[in-house]
């Protein structure tokens, strides 16, 4: 019988309950991926994020309840919370290895926590009319990121109000679908559906500002965003383009740890 050390923090929350949780793994070395599914599927969250040490870094990977992804934001800066303020990191950069995504890193500013992603490659997409069957709201334009579909509506009543037919969304060949309008008191505000990955509606999605960030920066001509992503938990995220790469900011907020207990 093997013991992990597991954490659930809150990330892009300012207390407790709000933001998106994730659950936060360390391994002294990459079991079977089937393992990593299986806990992952007991955690039931949206996304585990599972830590190796490698060198003065870690490798990271993550996992829905249902299948590995490419990307994960929200895991990725709760990861960067345990190791400050729970291991006792040293530095103010943590450097992440993603075999899927490659090099991300996590900096520490006060109380805030900035990803710092490759910027998403989008390409516009006619993917209006599928949209607008799953959404009952017909967007403006859509784009095609790496593994996201991204709908661009109006205005931040139509994000709100949205109820999507989620068996339609699970149609669409992506990941899932980021709708988006400009926001009443912030720069823009999202959503993000993804049922063909397991998640419903994610709470706040660090990943898919990596495309929402230069879709909004060049809308807006400026280069500091803010977002509101507008799930019933909520979350508050700060978005820096950088041309390549983009800086996601937010708080986050422990909330468990222990040991999980795993034959391998």
């Amino acid at each position: 019988m093997f013991h992990f050390p597991l954490y659930q923090v809150d990330a892009f929350a300012d207390k407790l309950f709000r933001g998106n949780p994730a659950a936060v793994c360390f391994l002294p070395e990459w079991p079977d991926d089937i393992v990593m599914q299986s806990i992952a599927a007991e955690n039931n969250l949206a996304e585990t994020a599972f830590l190796v040490a490698n060198g003065s870094g870690y490798a990271i990977r993550w996992f829905t309840p249902s299948v590995e992804v490419e990307l994960c934001g929200h895991a990725t800066l709760a990861s960067a919370h345990v190791l400050f303020e729970c291991l006792n990191f040293s530095d103010n950069e943590i450097i992440f290895h993603s075999p899927r995504s490659g090099e991300l890193k996590v900096s520490r500013k006060d109380d805030m926590l900035f990803l710092d992603f490759p910027a998403d490659d989008l390409t516009p997409c006619d993917y209006i009319c599928e949209i607008e069957s799953s959404t009952g709201t017909r967007p403006t334009a859509t784009w095609k990121g790496k593994t996201d579909i991204i709908a661009l509506f109006e205005n931040e009543k139509q994000i709100r109000e949205m109820h999507p037919k989620l068996n339609e969304i699970a149609t669409l060949p992506c990941r899932g679908v980021i709708v988006t309008a400009p926001g009443d008191e912030v720069d823009f505000v999202s959503r993000f559906f993804a049922p063909q990955s397991g998640i419903d509606e994610d709470p706040v999605t660090g990943s898919a500002h990596t495309s929402l960030t230069p879709i909004w920066s060049n809308r807006l001509n400026k280069t500091s965003l803010t977002a509101l992503q507008l799930s019933a938990r909520g979350g508050e995220l700060h978005c820096e383009f950088l041309g390549k790469r983009c800086k996601i900011g937010g708080k986050a907020q422990l909330y468990l740890s222990g040991n999980i207990q795993v034959e391998l």
